[in-house]
């Protein structure tokens, strides 16, 4: 809930600001001034993507996964102009508890989920995933990881928690589904809780199994644990049983924005999937990885 109330305020800020801008140059006879202000406050976020991608094709490198063409950058561009105002402006901030878990009544003996957002992120993040389930009376947990920018460490506790839930409600082991930072946060709780029989399967979607070269400019503890080669990961993978990862979907993308290279997405055992063309907020919008859940639960 902080981090939806600081969306939520940040939000606001910027819909105040454009309509002050707004307001004076009008008052002025200034309408072009006006909506260039206006345009700006809306369409700011695109630079910063811009800036983004232009790092991530800097530092590919020789990276294994095959470089993604212009236009494929572009197209992952837009989508995510698109995507991030609606995520952190719109569902996160305001629409995060629409849907709430749903544990029906009768849940036995079903295979049942929990989702696992990133970082600065909330459960609204799954809106959508959670309307289809809802639906389709399938039984879930979306958690909420606190404290924002605490360790990955602090956000076992809730995952445990959700687990448990939908334990207690199916009989069943649940496949649990992560976005970016969920999929670390995801592999920590399993090398400490995770037994072999309470996770039926894991599906990541842009999660930095590697790191990411982008977290050397993290301030926050949980960004400088992202850090590629940083001793929390290696103490994570330390922990983890050999086996694990063939239990694992992982969804990589050449065109992430957050995560790159892009095989720090990869690991190493288990199920990479290419996502080609689509930018690291918009995957969570792709088919490909409700498809592979409908597939799990189905298993």
């Amino acid at each position: 809930m902080r981090l939806a109330r600081l969306q939520q305020a940040t939000t606001l800020a910027l819909v105040g600001i454009a309509t002050a801008w707004a307001v004076h140059a009008l008052r002025q006879g200034r309408p072009v001034a006006a909506v260039v202000g206006v345009c700006f406050v809306a369409l700011g976020h695109s630079f910063v993507l811009g800036l983004e991608f232009v790092l991530a094709c800097c530092v590919h490198g020789n990276d294994p996964v095959a470089r993604a063409t212009w236009r494929q950058m572009l197209s992952a561009w837009r989508g995510e102009v698109l995507a991030a105002p609606r995520v952190f402006c719109w569902q996160q901030p305001f629409r995060s508890r629409v849907w709430a878990d749903h544990l029906p009544d009768g849940a036995a003996g079903r295979r049942g989920v929990v989702l696992i957002h990133g970082f600065v992120c909330n459960r609204g993040v799954w809106n959508a995933w959670m309307q289809r389930l809802t639906a389709r009376g399938l039984p879930f947990v979306a958690v909420d990881l606190e404290p924002v920018f605490g360790s990955i460490d602090a956000y076992v506790a809730p995952i445990e928690q959700a687990v448990r839930r939908i334990e207690a409600a199916t009989g069943r082991a649940p496949v649990v589904v992560a976005h970016s930072m969920g999929g670390l946060a995801l592999r920590r709780w399993w090398a400490e809780q995770g037994e072999a029989g309470r996770l039926h399967h894991a599906i990541t979607i842009g999660s930095p199994h590697a790191g990411t070269w982008l977290a050397r400019f993290a301030f926050s503890l949980n960004g400088r644990q992202m850090r590629i080669g940083s001793g929390w990961l290696q103490t994570v993978v330390a922990r983890e049983d050999a086996g694990q990862a063939s239990r694992m979907t992982c969804f990589y993308g050449n065109c992430d924005n957050i995560v790159f290279p892009p095989s720090t997405s990869m690991l190493a055992g288990a199920d990479n999937r290419h996502l080609a063309g689509v930018a690291h907020v918009d995957m969570v919008s792709r088919p490909e990885p409700w498809d592979e859940l409908l597939r799990r639960l189905a298993d």
